[in-house]
């Protein structure tokens, strides 16, 4: 949600930037919304006035035995226009806050302008992509020749774009859950919180993903409740309608959540294998912080999320979005993209955002010192990482020519094994 008075204040300014994401800002509609708004406004604050001058009057004139009736009926009369306004006012006022809460965030000044992905800056890259003796093989097909990963039998449970892991498979889930975990807790100083996987709408409208993209998400019949589509609207909401103490801040928030996705719109796109599921895993890191201090925050928990790659040691990019890839809520977003060797190509493992107040507005997460006035925060978040994709690009970039996947270092002490092989994978 934007700031009404900068907003109202600043039009041609918010217009030219919202043009940048590809956004048409109907000036002209916001302008007749809000001077209907005023004019109402306006005309309840004055006969409220003149009641309240007919009100004493009529007093003074009962102190001297007169009769008040055709007064009274007159104030009765303006009791009822001021009803009428006041109802008109909620209404335009529940119009604004709708037509307010459809407009995207504006973008950072430093995010550079472009239309589609094809405009993101790719700002650093780390590691270098493996060699192979042999044609690397994609996911999909060394998860199943191996007996790790089962599609079909996903297919028969749930439908596509599910998946069911078996033996090893399912261990090195858990196994990078769990490093991720560790690693964010123990090294970068954030706090575990386990949220609920069931939200509801107000949740949902906080950090930007309702009224607009309710399609988006699944939602549970005859219940306020949504499946999570990330742990970032549940982290980002156990604060919502709070005030926070300034000096608390940042706060550093991690957590693990299935996350669910209707994918609306993406049907096409990934077809094959795991990369773009209905239900995955997610290790999510989430920051509260004085605006002040929000990119240089964004900027270590854009490094935190990098570093999972580095101790896993898998090749990588970091991409700053332009303004027509960047996300509603985001005021700046950099991808950090694996580099898959079965596709030949980098793909997204993780999305890291500074949404500014936008979302704490929405959310109403202000904090405060002392007797200082309360300001909204910034909140942020990113992957650390998207668990399903590192678990491709650990398969993909450590196969062997015998089929087989080495374990990285890193992870063998979590899943107990140096190699996944045809012995690690279902009995049947």
């Amino acid at each position: 949600m934007h700031d009404l008075t900068f907003f109202r204040n600043n039009l041609d300014l918010v217009r030219e930037r919202l043009a940048t994401r590809g956004y048409a800002l109907d000036i002209d509609a916001f302008r007749e919304l809000d001077e209907r708004r005023r004019q109402c406004v306006t005309e309840s604050e004055q006969l409220k006035a003149e009641r309240n001058r007919a009100t004493a009057a009529i007093g003074k004139l009962r102190q001297s035995g007169a009769d008040t009736a055709g007064q009274q009926q007159q104030v009765r009369g303006i009791g009822e226009k001021i009803a009428q306004l006041d109802e008109a006012v909620a209404k335009l006022d529940s119009e604004f806050h709708d037509f307010l809460s459809r407009i995207p965030n504006l973008p950072h000044e430093s995010v550079p302008v472009g239309t589609s992905e094809h405009d993101n800056v790719e700002i650093r890259r780390w590691g270098i992509p493996p060699e192979f003796s042999f044609v690397p093989k994609a996911h999909w097909d060394l998860g199943p020749s191996l007996g790790i990963l089962d599609l079909e039998r996903a297919a028969k449970v749930a439908g596509a774009r599910f998946a069911v892991y078996w033996g090893l498979g399912a261990r090195l889930e858990r196994a990078l859950i769990n490093f991720m975990l560790d690693l964010h807790t123990k090294e970068h100083g954030y706090q575990e919180v386990l949220p609920p996987f069931l939200i509801n709408s107000a949740s949902l409208y906080g950090t930007g993903q309702l009224p607009k993209f309710g399609a988006d998400s699944f939602k549970c019949e005859a219940h306020d409740l949504w499946l999570a589509p990330t742990a970032e609207v549940p982290v980002t909401n156990l604060f919502r309608s709070e005030t926070l103490n300034s000096d608390a801040l940042p706060i550093s928030l991690c957590a693990y959540t299935p996350c669910f996705r209707s994918e609306a719109g993406s049907y096409g796109r990934d077809v094959r294998g795991i990369i773009r599921q209905h239900q995955f895993q997610k290790v999510e890191l989430v920051k509260f912080t004085r605006p002040e201090q929000s990119y240089a925050e964004h900027e270590k928990l854009t490094r935190d999320a990098e570093e999972v790659l580095r101790r896993l040691i898998l090749p990588f990019r970091t991409v700053v979005l332009c303004t027509g890839d960047t996300g509603f809520s985001a005021a700046k977003t950099y991808d950090i993209e694996v580099w898959l060797p079965g596709q030949s190509a980098y793909k997204e493992i993780s999305s890291c955002s500074n949404f500014e107040a936008f979302q704490a507005r929405r959310a109403e997460i202000r904090s405060k010192t002392g007797k200082a006035k309360p300001e909204f925060v910034h909140t942020l978040n990113g992957s650390g990482l998207a668990v399903g994709r590192t678990w491709v690009a650990i398969v993909e970039n450590y196969q062997q020519a015998d089929g087989s996947v080495l374990v990285p270092s890193a992870l063998q002490p979590y899943l107990n094994a140096e190699r996944i092989d045809v012995s690690g994978g279902r009995l049947i």
